[in-house]
């Protein structure tokens, strides 16, 4: 990935955890998480919010701050001081600046109000993306194709390519660390989700559409495929 100047190799962004107790909110969220594009685990337990953020690698967590079991700044300080530096939006209700102030000195990233636009969220968690990953421009660029992370657009030669979400995911994952090999368990790991049904096929059919859209005729090959390793990009 090119920031600044600057080869940075890292993934991008694509897997969140959402702790919050509301059934409303969780299936909200994370409809509108996963249709931009994100794999989402949810869960409204503190104890098992914590397990989660501690198991399992994310890239951001949106943490409520009222939780049964373990409260959301109990959570938050217990991985701050295990050195875990996930990017962290608090959620809560309290709106007074001494909540503020303690959630952020706790360690969050960020603090939203209840309640809350769903588009703000969006753009707050897309904001910590950026930080995240340092980005200066939200541009990915493989040979001639250019990725355009913040519009969540795709183009080769200046000429759009449509793609659904996952694909978008896919092609966005590969692309931060082109000229990798990316092995089948870490395309899985990071572009599907928990309630995602495993099919043995799944990612290789994955990549054979995908590799459709990006390579019409008359363009070079971009994507490769690495007999039992996995799959590059570049």
């Amino acid at each position: 990935m090119l920031v600044g100047g600057k080869v940075f190799k890292t993934k991008y962004i694509v897997r969140v955890l959402f702790v919050e107790d509301s059934k409303l909110l969780q299936r909200s969220v994370a409809t509108a998480l996963r249709k931009s594009g994100y794999a989402v685990d949810v869960t409204g337990n503190g104890d098992e919010g914590l397990w989660y953020a501690q198991s399992h690698e994310y890239d951001v967590i949106i943490l409520d701050r009222l939780l049964p079991g373990l409260d959301g700044l109990t959570i938050l300080q217990r991985l701050r001081e295990q050195g875990q530096t996930t990017q962290v939006l608090l959620l809560t209700a309290k709106d007074t600046v001494e909540d503020r102030v303690c959630g952020l000195r706790t360690g969050a990233d960020d603090y939203l109000i209840k309640p809350f636009a769903l588009d703000e969220l969006l753009a707050r968690v897309q904001a910590l993306c950026r930080r995240h990953y340092l980005k200066k421009t939200p541009r990915l660029c493989v040979k001639d194709l250019e990725i355009d992370t913040g519009a969540r657009t795709v183009s080769r030669r200046g000429k759009h390519i449509e793609l659904t979400p996952r694909e978008y995911r896919l092609l966005e994952y590969l692309a931060s660390r082109p000229g990798e090999v990316v092995s089948r368990t870490d395309i899985w790991a990071h572009v599907y989700d928990e309630h995602t049904e495993p099919m043995s096929n799944a990612v290789d059919s994955a990549i054979c559409i995908l590799r459709k859209k990006i390579e019409p005729p008359g363009t070079t090959a971009l994507l490769h495929t690495r007999r039992g390793m996995g799959y590059l990009l570049g």
